[in-house]
């Protein structure tokens, strides 16, 4: 790491990068060159302490030694084999271990490489699963808006960010979208599950009623919506989404690749609020961030409904190259590990208390118009600068960084979810540097 101190490629032109403002970063560029634990190092030597857990996905910390290590001997050992009719011990050992931690009514595993691949698949999945049941009039797919479910073009066309949708022309038809759950006006400031909001799952029955039950698919939701700004679900929203899919035969996907992996202090958002869905979308968390890889998990009477025919067809004409990849698997194998040695995928549920108390404190804080949380993942809205929407917000980034600290901000919204190894001396450390920007006239 030494060695790329004090060190900037001469030519940053060619990198196209992704959700970033490319012609400011290139002025000033940020680039970390180590990380360890909590903290990134930067190119210039400073340490950065990470509230975001990269891109909500580095669960556990930076450079663990289980993971490291876990893929360090699986690179020696076999770097690569075909998931096309042949496989590799670590694939189906990680499939079990992943099952047993899921909702009990989860059964089989595809694997996938990103959160954004995940959802494709789990769409797909919902789509076929209705053919081979003989109801293949339902090809309607149900998002909702403000819902992120990656970048590809089905998970733009169920997704609800306009920024994310306009420009790729009409997406999938067939697509219909429930309401956001955003209600400021009755629910801001509020510590956990908001009070008010849980009728508008209600909004599926109108939906069901305007295009029949028979031709619907499935409904995907996030259960706590993170990209769009952390959107915590009203009381008994999920519950009553739940019972509505049931009635009418659609298949409810959640889409837990923030969720996933100990983000509210349970294994699964599924779990924390005791709401089992047919499908379940991960990623992020699965490997902490370490390698792409996600997983989609599946009911066995999804599973089985493709299990017909001769044995020698193949079943679901869908995959990766790199689903299930050896070296993907051993990280994931030692991100659970870590997860299980550590405590992790529960340590949220005693932390958060501390958190929801730290992160609330900033109320008082100039143009602070509304804080939300939930287990260890916090937001703090912004007041827009008249004329000119997310500057606000992008200042806060700067400055955070500038000050030793990663925030991440969609819109005017400034999102927290640090690793899950997070003290309470680094919240109290975060939450001062942060309150240092917010009373620094951003």
């Amino acid at each position: 790491m030494s060695n790329r101190l004090n060190s900037t490629p001469n030519d940053l032109r060619a990198f196209w990068m992704p959700f970033t403002a490319n012609r400011q970063y290139k002025k000033e560029p940020r680039l970390f060159v180590g990380a360890k634990d909590m903290h990134y190092t930067t190119h210039d030597g400073r340490q950065v302490l990470d509230g975001t857990a990269g891109l909500w996905c580095v669960n556990a910390g930076h450079c663990r030694p289980l993971i490291t290590e876990a893929i360090r001997e699986q690179a020696g050992e076999l770097d690569y084999a075909p998931a096309f009719q042949l496989g590799h011990p670590k694939a189906f050992e990680l499939a079990n271990r992943l099952i047993d931690l899921a909702p009990d009514n989860m059964a089989h595993v595809l694997y996938t490489n990103s959160g954004s691949e995940s959802v494709e698949t789990a769409l797909k999945v919902a789509l076929a699963y209705q053919r081979v049941k003989g109801q293949g009039s339902r090809t309607r797919l149900i998002g909702r808006e403000r819902g992120y479910h990656g970048v590809n073009f089905g998970g733009i066309s169920v997704g609800g960010i306009v920024s994310n949708r306009k420009m790729f022309g009409t997406l999938l038809t067939g697509v219909d979208h429930l309401p956001h759950t955003h209600q400021p006006a009755k629910n801001a400031f509020t510590k956990g599950i908001p009070e008010h909001g849980g009728d508008l799952a209600d909004e599926l029955e109108r939906i069901v009623t305007l295009h029949d039950a028979s031709t619907i698919a499935a409904v995907i939701v996030e259960p706590v919506s993170g990209s769009t700004g952390v959107l915590i679900p009203p009381k008994d929203y999920l519950q009553r989404l739940r019972e509505i899919c049931t009635k009418h035969g659609i298949l409810l996907i959640f889409d837990e690749v923030i969720t996933g992996f100990g983000r509210l202090g349970a294994p699964f958002a599924a779990q924390y609020f005791d709401v089992k869905p047919d499908i379940m979308v991960t990623a992020k968390g699965l490997t902490n961030g370490v390698i792409p890889m996600g997983a989609v998990f599946v009911t066995a009477e999804i599973h089985d409904a493709f299990m017909q025919g001769p044995e020698h067809m193949i079943e679901f004409f869908h995959g990766y190259t790199y689903s299930g990849n050896p070296i993907a698997s051993a990280a994931a194998l030692g991100t659970l590990d870590t997860y299980k040695e550590e405590g992790l995928l529960t340590r949220a549920s005693e932390i958060a208390p501390y958190w929801e108390e730290k992160l609330h404190s900033l109320r008082d804080c100039p143009n602070v118009i509304d804080i939300r949380n939930l287990g260890l993942i916090g937001a703090i809205e912004l007041k827009p600068i008249d004329g000119e929407p997310t500057k606000r917000a992008f200042n806060a980034f700067l400055n955070a960084y500038n000050d030793g600290l990663l925030i991440r901000t969609t819109g005017d919204i400034i999102a927290l979810s640090p690793p899950l190894i997070i003290t309470h001396e680094q919240i109290d450390e975060l939450f001062d540097k942060l309150r240092k920007v917010l009373m620094n006239n951003i």
